[in-house]
């Protein structure tokens, strides 16, 4: 058995936690600018039409009276953390989806007590401590979790019970199945299915020569069948790197140099991964082999120049200026899939255009085929 949290429309649940006076309004978090996305929508901006990822040109033109906030970042940080430690508090194993949404696995824990009602006992633990509307849903498998979380919004929950997952999926688009996107919806309308009744009922083969072998994949997700796990959420995952200096360095710039370096690597190694960190440390080994290291949570980011702003402060808070180091090292840890998160933190339309285009070289002629002006290769 398996449950899926998912917590509603979380950066605008946070924004009109922090300012009540914008609970109720068509609002959209993102850019003002042209350029602009939607990152998150409220509900009654949706009933207009309006939906994350759009451009928010496009979001004013279907919903004239739309406010439009920036992002906290730093407050979504916080709430997700909250939220993280309360299921880790209680769930043996789980899995942190994205920075809002999880899995828990429940096999087993039927000998000890009820799941649904333990589920119930922590999504309210989840409510009173952050104030956030958070649903939830239960399903055999994952896959049966995520829709019925989406069928439980806003701010319930839904249990389909073994054997009843049929009755549960039939009567539902099929664009409710995880995965297909607007062009697998249009190919699937094209041969007359738009029910997930009408693709469970259909021929295998006859998808797999309309659709390709997405076709089969889809006819199983149909007929209620997921085989993914739960993968355990670990704290300590991370990426790091470090240099050990072939003589002791007490030139300071030279040491923000190596950091400027390493912020790059791990940034650019975090977006192939897609994954966003939520803290930072810095690693620092001195002459006499004296080791300390500092780290600082941080709000959830990928990107070089934010890595390197927090790698920098870490540093000149606990360097011993004047002494030799031996070895330097950067790690980003609390690490959590970035996945729809992509565009929603703030409107950075030119700077996400720019780390596009600086990995897409470095994916072709390799990861130092750019560094920032100032960088010392070491």
């Amino acid at each position: 058995m398996i449950a899926h949290f998912d917590l509603d429309a979380f950066f605008v649940s946070v924004e009109t936690l922090l300012n009540p006076a914008l609970k109720g309004l068509p609002l959209a978090v993102g850019g003002h600018s042209d350029r602009g996305v939607v990152a998150a929508c409220s509900y009654e901006a949706r009933k207009f039409g309006v939906h994350s990822a759009m451009p928010m040109r496009k979001a004013r033109q279907l919903c004239p009276q739309l406010t439009v906030i920036p992002a906290t970042r730093g407050a979504y940080s916080h709430y997700s953390r909250l939220v993280t430690e309360l299921i880790a508090d209680n769930a043996p194993v789980f899995e942190k989806a994205s920075i809002d949404e999880f899995y828990i696995d429940l096999n087993g824990m039927d000998r000890f007590f009820k799941p649904l009602e333990w589920t119930i006992r922590l999504r309210q633990q989840i409510i009173d401590k952050t104030a956030l509307p958070i649903s939830f849903g239960m399903g055999s498998n994952k896959m049966i979790a995520k829709i019925a979380t989406d069928a439980a919004k806003p701010n319930g929950y839904l249990f389909v019970e073994p054997g009843k997952e049929n009755d549960f999926l039939d009567p539902l688009s099929v664009n409710k199945i995880p995965g297909v996107g607007a062009h697998s919806y249009r190919d699937l309308l094209q041969i007359g299915i738009e029910t997930i009744y009408e693709l469970r009922t259909a021929n295998p083969d006859l998808l797999a020569r309309h659709i390709g072998k997405w076709g089969r994949a889809l006819w199983q997700k149909a007929n209620g069948i997921h085989h993914g796990v739960v993968d355990a959420y670990h704290e300590a995952k991370s990426v790091s790197t470090e240099n050990t200096f072939h003589e002791d360095i007490a030139d300071t710039d030279f040491l923000l140099a190596e950091i400027t370096r390493m912020s790059e690597k791990i940034g650019y190694e975090l977006r192939k991964d897609n994954q966003m960190a939520g803290c930072i440390a810095v690693k620092i080994r001195y002459h006499d082999f004296e080791t300390s290291s500092k780290q600082a949570s941080v709000p959830y980011t990928f990107y070089d120049d934010e890595i390197l702003l927090f790698a920098k402060q870490l540093f000149h808070q606990h360097y011993r200026k004047g002494n030799s180091v031996r070895l330097i090292g950067l790690r980003a840890s609390e690490l959590t899939a970035e996945a729809k998160q992509t565009n929603l933190f703030h409107d950075q339309g030119k700077k996400a255009e720019l780390y596009k285009a600086i990995d897409a070289v470095k994916d072709r002629f390799g990861k130092s085929a750019i560094n920032k002006a100032g960088g010392r290769k070491i």
